[in-house]
């Protein structure tokens, strides 16, 4: 399944229904009396967020969404019945944005939480009670903007390479996509890290595409990719330690903590795990003594293609979440 981030839509509320006009009478009566019933509300659009949404595709394909309106009234005082309610479903995470005006409409973070975004119009009143017969409302129409941001406990963040892809895999049943080759994620991938022992610590953990520099300024699609870091309550810093890109790794650990602290501040104060990878190849052991001379944080050495260190790491991950 493709992963969508962000989709625009119409939203269009259904009309109200007509009121009637309509006369009863029988030989008794002199006069007639009004008996019209009213129009049934047009129905609303509503956007929900459903746990077992991961993407904005379908929003991509299908732009244009209209709700039923409401009935006409009828004789003998019938009220038309209201529109039914159009529930569009969206990921949890999604942000909903007036397109026009720029304003928040809602943060849908949590599962089943709903908004409004439009509502139907009132149906029109009969001429009951000897009232004047009044047209129905049209039902309201706003263009909206979906953004997607991700929400998960832990994030894993670094330069492209650094085999963030290979340690979610190694701990999920996710599986990312692997090649030797930069930037073969191209999307945030969840994946849920179980216990054995309770099912309570399990957890969700994010594969967020690789950073460059100038990542906090769009480069790279930088600035879509450091959005879903800003769900994440914990941040996991993989760095290729073995340097088999050509890149020294305390070099990479500055550039990455420079890229998050120029995007915001939010993501600059998030607790972050520092995670020596790729520990298996010759270099790495050299290249961390080097590192923990010239770096102060604590770091942990783990190799996620061999699968070494990854129970420890996990131990750590569970007790900050």
């Amino acid at each position: 399944m493709a992963f969508v981030d962000q989709a625009r839509i119409q939203a269009q509320a259904g009309n109200g229904g007509k009121g009637c006009e309509s006369h009863d009478q029988d030989k008794y009566m002199r006069y007639p009396r009004p008996n019209g019933g009213n129009g049934g509300r047009g129905g609303d659009i509503v956007l929900m967020a459903d746990r077992n949404l991961y993407t904005l595709l379908d929003y991509r394909f299908k732009q244009h969404y209209v709700a039923k309106s409401g009935a006409h009234g009828g004789s003998n005082n019938k009220t038309g019945a209201n529109g039914p309610a159009c529930v569009l479903k969206v990921p949890v995470g999604t942000m909903v944005w007036d397109h026009d005006t720029g304003l928040l409409i809602r943060d849908l973070c949590l599962p089943g939480e709903g908004v409004t975004v439009v509502k139907g119009g009132e149906g029109g009143h009969g001429n009951n009670h000897n009232r004047t017969v009044t047209p129905p409302q049209a039902g309201e129409v706003r263009m909206v903007r979906l953004e997607l941001k991700v929400i998960a406990d832990v994030g894993l963040i670094g330069f492209p390479n650094a085999g963030k892809s290979t340690l979610i895999s190694a701990v999920s049943k996710v599986r990312s996509k692997i090649a030797g080759y930069p930037f073969t994620t191209r999307a945030p991938v969840l994946g849920i890290v179980e216990d054995e022992r309770s099912e309570s610590k399990n957890f969700v953990m994010a594969d967020l595409p690789g950073l460059i520099e100038g990542a906090h300024e769009g480069r790279g699609l930088g600035h879509q990719f450091l959005k879903h870091a800003e769900r994440t309550k914990v941040l996991v810093h993989v760095i290729d330690m073995s340097g088999c890109e050509g890149r020294d790794p305390v070099d990479d650990y500055h550039q990455i903590c420079r890229e998050l602290d120029l995007y915001s501040e939010e993501v600059a104060h998030k607790h972050r795990v520092l995670v020596a990878n790729k520990m298996d190849l010759p270099p790495a052991e050299a290249n961390l003594k080097k590192f923990k001379r010239k770096v102060t944080k604590k770091i942990m050495a783990i190799s996620a293609k061999e699968r070494q260190g990854l129970d420890k790491l996990l131990v750590v991950l569970r007790k900050l979440l």
